[in-house]
């Protein structure tokens, strides 16, 4: 029985970052072996086992055969006799199949990686230094989440290139049909973890150039092209400014829902009727129709659905709230839901300033309307409502007449604090 290190943590020591989670593959064991040695084997798939003390995660080498379309559609083979060199050709980069034996980790668990002891038979250490993403085997075609992955890594490692012939291989994959097998949770997970990492731009654009964004996100995939009306550079359509936007809110550290929010804010332009073009006339009720339908398609979480639902709603009244009375503001702060939801009204303006400042020219620019309608808010939630539905109910008011008494209230508090200090 041998036991080796592989994957995320060699890869990110050699490239001078953080270590990743250990990723651990035992060779010549068999189940009943692991378990007599006190693991415990959570693997529902194929045999994967937690260590007794540190809980991490250890898999028996394994091979894997292609029978059906899709994520799910492997026979996996975990025996004694799988190599792992076996192993290491089925993961989807070469950065990602450079193997350490576990007897070569010093007593203190630090990774001072000598070269020497790195097994590496695809040269992964070769495309780290060259700066390429580049598959492994032809196996790599087998699973269409790797499409997905090989974007996200795009979108974590801005300074990589992606293989001529590994994208290729994605664009073969796609014509094949393979991205319309993916389930909807795997989806998710690697779009999710692609917005979080420090370019999300680049991860939209190679699904982009590989076809795979016009199966898995048609209704951002047609947004290149389309005009964006307020732009002064003719290049910088709705597609190629929503990447601004999304690298704004990277750049930020925007959390993962404001994140989403500015991916989708806008898909109703894409829809655009000609006859309204440039101006998008009515392009937000459209775009929060799209965002429905997409949200349900892959099963995005409640939380991040409904800030995305505000800001394609209302991300052009926040842009001109300057220009709004206290009445507007107050009726948008009650259709945002700020008063039950401050923290989300927060967030929906910051993915309204990414969209802002999301465009050539204003990326340092300020965002006024955020600290205008903050204040708003806090002067709005100010008023002590109890006094006012009493005193209204004592004058013989009820239900929609007390609820306009407490508006007037907000209003006159918001009036007041959205007046020049003199």
């Amino acid at each position: 029985m041998q036991t080796y290190l592989v994957g995320g943590a060699i890869r990110d020591v050699l490239l001078g970052l953080p270590g990743s989670d250990h990723d651990w593959v035992v060779v010549g064991a068999t189940p009943e072996q692991m378990v007599a040695r006190g693991f415990l084997p959570v693997g529902r798939d194929f045999p994967v086992f937690l260590h007794p003390e540190t809980r991490e995660e250890y898999a028996l080498a394994r091979t894997e055969r292609k029978s059906a379309p899709g994520y799910r559609g492997f026979i996996v083979h975990a025996a004694p006799d799988v190599t792992l060199e076996q192993d290491l050709a089925r993961r989807d980069l070469t950065i990602n199949a450079i193997a350490l034996p576990e007897a070569r980790i010093n007593a203190s668990d630090r990774l001072d990686l000598d070269p020497a002891d790195l097994i590496d038979p695809f040269h992964g250490q070769r495309d780290l230094q060259q700066r390429q993403l580049r598959h492994v085997t032809d196996a790599f075609r087998e699973d269409p989440v790797r499409i997905l992955r090989v974007a996200r890594f795009a979108a974590r490692f801005a300074d990589f290139q992606v293989a001529p012939e590994t994208m290729v291989l994605m664009r073969e994959m796609v014509e094949a049909g393979e991205a319309d097998a993916l389930v909807p949770e795997r989806v998710w997970q690697e779009l999710a973890r692609g917005l979080m990492e420090v370019k999300p731009s680049r991860m939209f654009d190679l699904l982009r150039q590989c076809g795979a964004l016009a199966v898995l996100l048609p209704e951002v995939d047609r947004l290149w092209g389309v005009p964006q009306p307020e732009a002064h550079h003719p290049e910088v359509d709705t597609g190629v400014h929503l990447m601004m936007v999304l690298d704004m809110a990277a750049h930020l550290h925007a959390p993962l829902a404001v994140r989403f929010a500015c991916l989708v804010h806008d898909l109703g332009k894409g829809t655009t009727p000609a006859d309204v073009l440039p101006r998008h006339i009515g392009h937000e009720q459209r775009s929060a129709k799209l965002l429905r339908a997409l949200c349900d398609r892959w099963r995005v979480p409640v939380d991040v659905r409904e800030l995305a639902d505000v800001v394609a709603r209302e991300h052009g009244n926040i842009h001109r709230s300057s220009e709004l009375n206290a009445a507007a503001v107050v009726r948008l702060l009650e259709r945002c839901d700020a008063f039950r939801k401050p923290e989300r009204f927060d967030e929906a303006l910051l993915a309204c300033e990414c969209d802002a400042r999301g465009r050539l020219g204003l990326e340092d620019a300020p965002y006024p309307q955020r600290t205008r309608l903050l204040s708003a808010l806090a002067a709005a939630q100010s008023v002590a409502t109890e006094p006012i539905a009493r005193e209204a109910k004592e004058a013989g008011a009820s239900g929609p007449k007390i609820g306009e008494a407490i508006a007037r209230a907000r209003v006159a508090a918001v009036n007041a604090a959205l007046q020049p200090s003199s």
